[in-house]
């Protein structure tokens, strides 16, 4: 089921990404078209191979398609510059990894803040997007401590705070439950879902049924193609949130 496109935050149109490795073709994603609205939280799910994380790579202007065409906010991707994109990678979209990807000789409040010192954002500035960014995932009483002095939770949710420092409409998550029991799981999720009701869009990789019950639609992968896509929004695909 695809979504109008004049409501479509991003609109992708039969999207093929194919690798060459050697004298081989690796094709990662074949045909993709998807539609997602503003304030969605979908699930995008497949087992090791399908093409999750590569659709998730194209959707955050990390990687290029073969071919096909990206619509993002009603601006084609294809016709960004170069620093277009990277003020849509640093600004607009906010990334959250499975490893976290923290610096770990730098606290929580200078991982956070990173972002900003990118952008040029004046130091008073910085301080308080990035405290406010802290506070939001409930770290505020650990801002001066490094990675190695928390928890696997604590540091996705530093990731989580870096990722909304520019506050961005769209949070694509890859994995972000991954690295973590199902306890530690379940409190990133709700963070997630918190965000979402603050009105962010969440895109969550994930290929785990039971985080995947978070999100108001799931589209499944199969062999780089999309092989169903239930619910909507404002409904539930597993009837419960």
């Amino acid at each position: 089921m695809t979504r109008a496109l004049t409501e479509a935050t991003l609109s992708l149109r039969d999207i093929v990404k194919t690798y060459v490795m050697g004298a081989d073709e690796v094709h990662a994603l074949r045909g993709v078209s998807l539609d997602i609205v503003k304030n969605e939280y979908i699930a995008v799910m497949g087992p090791s191979g399908s093409g999750k994380s590569t659709l998730m790579n194209v959707i955050g202007c990390l990687d290029t398609p073969t071919s096909g065409s990206y619509s993002l906010e009603g601006q084609m991707v294809a016709d960004m510059s170069e620093n277009q994109l990277a003020e849509i990678r640093n600004r607009r979209i906010g990334f959250v990894f499975q490893t976290f990807n923290l610096i770990p000789r730098a606290n929580v409040f200078h991982n956070v803040e990173l972002p900003l010192v990118y952008g040029g954002v004046r130091k008073a500035k910085r301080r308080e997007r990035t405290e406010k960014a802290i506070e939001r995932v409930g770290l505020a009483d650990r801002m001066k401590h490094k990675p190695n002095e928390l928890s696997g939770g604590q540091r996705q949710r530093v990731a989580i705070a870096r990722a909304l420092v520019y506050n961005p409409s769209i949070i694509l998550a890859d994995e972000p439950t991954g690295n973590l029991d199902s306890k530690t799981g379940d409190e990133i999720m709700t963070v997630l879902d918190e965000l979402h009701d603050a009105g962010h869009t969440i895109i969550l990789v994930t290929h785990e049924d039971y985080i995947a019950k978070h999100a108001l639609r799931a589209v499944r992968l199969k062999d780089g193609s999309i092989e169903s896509d239930a619910g909507s929004p404002g409904t539930y695909p597993s009837g419960e949130h």
